[in-house]
């Protein structure tokens, strides 16, 4: 998809000119940002003041020629914060709802999309007896049986308590690592949602792009942080079960070696995204001993970024994984921190949650 859009508000203007491709493009930024503008013109409920919308080579938008494809024609599945469903359907007639909008030969079965988000035992129910959860499922399933040529997200699991928006999340990682590859837009501004879910990362700022790129190099970006949040700001690097270990701990290999977590509920052999905050990493000159924290890691210098504040962001390369540590100035200055220097990255066991931990 490739999109050019500009729209004024009264005192803010959308800008910006933006692309994305397979897997999940995710936009992030704080509320304001046009972040459900996006998807609004994209999905043909809003008509820009100046556009352009290209999907596989067709234009689904574009002002200056008074191109305008109604939102029905532009097979676009849509899930908003609520789910929207038909509170006289069943489950079953809801999601059947979306095969009006496919086009003929569609090659989404049914059955497939049932199994996906596991509805089969939903299917008879009302939507007044469903929890938040599994409303969105629903609500997932039926835009799936339109036969879309993309997903958009705007902020699906936004009313939802913590423990439905973990119900769900592994449903939409099987959708996007599934048979159906299907390119999904996706709007947040969870931090934990987009590093367990999202391939690209695109942060917007007062209606443009601050930064975009692949979600690993975006998150690990010193100048990211401040657009991200100085407490939510980490990076992401991957991971593969190794061992359950008797003790309740789980045992990951890395490429700069292993990482002790709490049991962590995948089998051994699983391949991992582990969302590590800036904050929770410590930086040692010399490997410490006599230490409570199990996780050590061997590092080198490559980044070193001041703020304004008495906080700087200090990019660790680990074994090829690029990973954040958020420290003082002070500490900075004391350790004689610079680009180059051999040091070690300290982990507590317990600093990454089961919510930073994704397939």
């Amino acid at each position: 998809m490739k999109l050019r859009l500009k729209h004024h508000f009264a005192g803010f203007t959308l800008d910006l000119d933006l692309a994305a491709g397979s897997g999940i493009t995710a936009l992030f930024g704080r509320s304001g940002a046009g972040k459900s503008t996006i998807i609004n013109a994209v999905s043909g409920l809003l008509r820009p003041d100046e556009g352009h919308l290209e999907m596989g080579g067709e234009v689904l938008m574009d002002t200056a020629r008074n191109i305008h494809t109604p939102p029905h024609e532009r097979r676009f599945g849509t899930v908003f914060q609520d789910a929207r469903l038909f509170p006289h359907l069943t489950v079953a007639q809801n999601i059947d709802f979306g095969t009006r909008y496919a086009p003929k030969g569609s090659n989404i079965p049914r059955a497939d999309v049932i199994d996906l988000l596991g509805l089969g035992a939903l299917l008879e129910r009302a939507p007044n007896t469903l929890s938040g959860g599994e409303k969105q499922r629903v609500a997932l399933g039926r835009a799936l049986l339109c036969a879309p040529r993309m997903l958009l997200m705007d902020e699906p699991l936004a009313s939802l308590d913590t423990t439905r928006k973990h119900e769900i999340l592994p449903y939409l990682e099987h959708l996007r690592d599934g048979p159906l590859k299907l390119p999904i837009l996706y709007v947040s501004h969870a931090v934990d949602e987009i590093t367990r879910l999202a391939d690209t990362l695109v942060l917007l700022k007062d209606g443009r792009i601050a930064a975009q790129g692949p979600l690993r190099d975006v998150m690990s970006d010193p100048a990211a942080v401040p657009l991200i949040g100085v407490r939510e700001a980490g990076s992401v690097i991957e991971a593969t079960v190794q061992s359950h270990d008797t003790d309740g701990l789980t045992t990951l290999k890395l490429r700069a070696g292993t990482l002790v977590l709490p049991t962590v509920t995948a089998p051994i052999g699983a391949k991992l995204r582990l969302r590590i905050k800036a904050q929770d990493v410590m930086i040692a000159r010399t490997r410490p001993t006599d230490i409570s924290a199990l996780n050590i890691l061997a590092a080198s210098i490559t980044g070193i970024h001041e703020g304004t504040g008495p906080g700087v962001a200090v990019t660790l390369d680990v074994g090829g994984e690029a990973i954040l540590a958020r420290i003082t100035r002070r500490a900075v200055a004391s350790l004689d921190l610079r680009v180059g220097t051999s040091c070690f990255a300290v982990l507590k066991s317990t600093t990454i949650a089961p919510t930073s931990i994704g397939r």
